[in-house]
């Protein structure tokens, strides 16, 4: 199955122990140097009771079910994970592009350091590493770096040139 095949819709309160449970394969595979804070009964309280009704959580759904996720809350990119068996093979790039377009104004995350994977997606998706942390203000306490995207600029020409609905 290819991420063409792949439904990406709203996540409903039935999603979110399966979100959940992506967002812990994802970890444990992406990140085994990095200490988590919660357990896993606690990452899936997390979901069902402030990720999934609290924030604008996204779920991308294949035939086998959940394989991954994107979190927003206004211009903050909370969480984007995929199931290990799902990456390289363009979900993420979905993803990034429902965050853009659900956010055409800009977005801001954060990423441990030790995760490069994601550092060179984030930047191959026009993010711009603004700030290095030593972590000590996450709760992993690992070193972090905050990205930024923002659209490319839209001169007034191309403005007065685009189509009105």
């Amino acid at each position: 199955m290819s991420s063409h095949d792949i439904v990406l819709r709203r996540a409903g309160g039935a999603d979110a122990r399966a979100a959940a449970d992506v967002w812990l394969r994802s970890f444990t595979a992406a990140l085994p140097s990095v200490r988590r804070a919660h357990d896993d009964a606690d990452v899936r309280a997390w979901f069902s009771r402030v990720l999934v009704p609290q924030y604008e959580t996204w779920v991308a759904v294949a035939d086998s079910g959940v394989v991954g996720l994107l979190v927003l809350n206004g211009g903050e990119l909370k969480q984007l994970y995929l199931d290990p068996s799902w990456r390289g093979r363009g979900l993420g790039d979905q993803l990034m592009a429902l965050a853009k377009q659900r956010q055409p104004d800009g977005l801001v995350l954060w990423t441990f350091q030790v995760n490069e994977a994601a550092q060179r997606f984030y930047e191959r998706h026009g993010f711009i590493a603004v700030q290095r942390t030593d972590g000590l203000r996450n709760e992993e306490r690992e070193p972090d770096v905050r990205y930024v995207w923002q659209p490319p600029e839209v001169t007034p020409s191309e403005k007065r040139d685009r189509p009105r609905a």
